[in-house]
């Protein structure tokens, strides 16, 4: 067994994700594939590994001291992978993509010649939609996405990376925390239809009873640069302010200099998930594997 670390790599996985389920998505395997290789592992040993709970599972303690040996073999295993990156020394331009509000915000530049010189090659980032991200993917112009909203293809393996806070935005202070019928008194920059952002709010309002064909709707814009430069533009009307709804990545510095003010709903945190994502024919890819530890790993 220990000659086909796949199997203790799922082990591991559900381990680390304590579900199944989770550990099948991560892996970009299917569930009964997952189930399988537990049991596998279990009949080689003859003894029982994971047991089921309902909140998850449990290791016994055959599970537990298997874990710590399959995680020094995987220790291992990765500092070998480096080793022969250092052999093979392969020259190439490792291609990143990322959806408007993450190449634009989140990735700082520093961050991309941090990754650049630990995997020994470059990086080139692209900005686009989060669906054409993973279209790019799909065609190999791309190594690896990272996207706002997990667009699901059963070609992708998706991992979760950073949680972001969707808040209303105004160019002239407003209450900290507004109530639903606020929401009518000001200007509104939309996000357009096709908008993931959008999508979020609109499933938020809904559940709010809030009509947004009620709302006094300044423009449309696509993306997330769009909605700062026409807040930050718009005239200060503190009667009627002109408010928008973005990621607080976005407007950390204006925030923090005044230029900008936020503000949340009442009774609601608008939380959604920023991806990393990647070709399952890419799931044992060095390179790829480099990257994706890389920004797990909180350096960027």
């Amino acid at each position: 067994m220990l000659k086909d670390f796949v199997k203790l790599e799922t082990f591991l996985t559900v381990a680390r994700e304590r579900s199944f389920s989770k550990a099948s998505a991560k892996l970009g395997i299917s569930q009964p594939a997952v189930t399988q290789q537990i049991k596998f592992i279990e009949k080689y040993l003859a003894v029982k590994i994971i047991e089921r709970k309902k909140n998850g599972i449990k290791l016994t303690p055959e599970g537990e001291e298997l874990y710590k040996i399959a995680s020094k073999l995987e220790k291992e295993i990765h500092e070998a992978e480096k080793d022969i990156l250092k052999i093979i020394n392969k020259k190439m331009t490792f291609r990143l993509g990322a959806s408007y509000t993450i190449g634009t915000y989140v990735i700082p530049g520093e961050c991309l010649n941090a990754m650049s010189k630990a995997i020994n090659n470059d990086v080139n980032l692209s900005i686009d939609m989060s669906a054409n991200i993973i279209e790019k993917l799909k065609e190999r112009k791309l190594d690896v996405g990272l996207i706002e909203s997990p667009v699901m293809d059963s070609d992708m393996i998706y991992r979760e990376w950073l949680e972001d806070e969707l808040v209303v935005v105004s160019n002239v202070p407003i209450p900290k925390i507004l109530k639903t019928e606020e929401l009518y008194n000001y200007r509104w920059v939309c996000r357009e239809e096709s908008s993931h952002t959008r999508k979020v709010v609109s499933e938020v309002f809904d559940d709010l009873g809030v009509s947004c064909k009620s709302f006094d709707v300044v423009s449309e814009v696509s993306n997330t640069t769009a909605v700062l430069q026409t807040i930050k533009k718009s005239k200060k009307n503190v009667d009627k302010p002109v408010v928008s709804i973005i990621s607080r990545h976005a407007i950390a510095d204006e925030v923090a200099s005044e230029e900008l003010f936020e503000s949340r709903l009442r009774g609601y945190t608008m939380i959604r998930k920023f991806y990393i994502v990647y070709s399952k024919e890419n799931k044992h890819n060095a390179y790829v594997d480099n990257v994706v530890d890389y920004i797990l790993a909180g350096r960027c």
